[in-house]
């Protein structure tokens, strides 16, 4: 599903599969998890096998993939990424950095945020533009949940270039509906804090299937001279 919310020039891979075999992570890797929960585990090692098939797509010799600040991977010189896992679904999205200067991925359960969390996530003009019927209808979202991810795809956009934190109420978004009843659409993210670093909005596209929410942030390294960001 990621690789239809990017460009050709960014290379996708994705799996279902909650686990791999052993031995596929890099010794440096092995140290990370060495000490981590079964879940935590799979989600890393699943998360770099999608990396290394990236890599791959792009003529790559795959290589570990450590973390930095904040869980940011770590990628090779002149390549862009990001990783993303949930629960049934793990994905890397990668782009030399000629073409791309930043994105961010994010996948979701396709189902309601916790309690509590909406109230921390969702700013209240986001909630008024939430349209379409209710998610327990047919051909209905659960506009939180979207909402949640796409500030996700967002902040990881965000940070590589910035090495600060966004806060969820930080970013202003508006989303975009493909058709009344599709189930993907595009949206646009409005910075409240802002950085020279990155322009004062963020467009991104965001898709359901399968039970899952996915969604995708780029930008290109002349948005300067296209007066914005180019999703």
């Amino acid at each position: 599903m990621i690789e239809r919310l990017l460009p050709a020039y960014v290379v996708c891979a994705a799996t279902r599969e909650v686990t791999v075999p052993d031995g596929t992570l890099f010794p440096e890797e092995e140290a990370i998890v060495a000490k981590a929960l079964a879940k935590r585990r799979n989600d890393f090692t699943t998360a770099r096998a999608c990396a290394r098939r990236a890599m791959r797509g792009l003529g790559l010799e795959p290589v570990a993939v450590l973390h930095g600040k904040r869980g940011m991977p770590l990628w090779p010189d002149g390549i862009v990424g990001s990783l993303t896992h949930c629960d049934g679904y793990r994905a890397a999205a990668l782009a030399r950095a000629a073409d791309v200067l930043s994105l961010g991925v994010d996948a979701e359960p396709h189902a309601p945020l916790p309690d509590g969390v909406g109230a921390l996530v969702v700013r209240p003009e986001e909630q008024e533009r939430f349209t379409g019927p209710p998610a327990g209808e047919e051909g209905g979202i659960h506009w939180d949940r979207v909402l949640f991810s796409a500030k996700e795809s967002v902040f990881k956009t965000w940070y590589p270039l910035t090495l600060t934190e966004l806060d969820f109420d930080e970013a202003d978004l508006t989303f975009h509906r493909e058709g009344d009843r599709a189930a993907e659409g595009t949206f646009t993210a409005r910075l409240l804090r802002t950085d020279p670093a990155l322009p004062p909005t963020l467009e991104g596209r965001w898709r359901v299937e399968g039970g899952i929410v996915t969604t995708a942030v780029l930008l290109r390294p002349d948005w300067r001279e296209t007066g914005g960001a180019v999703g």
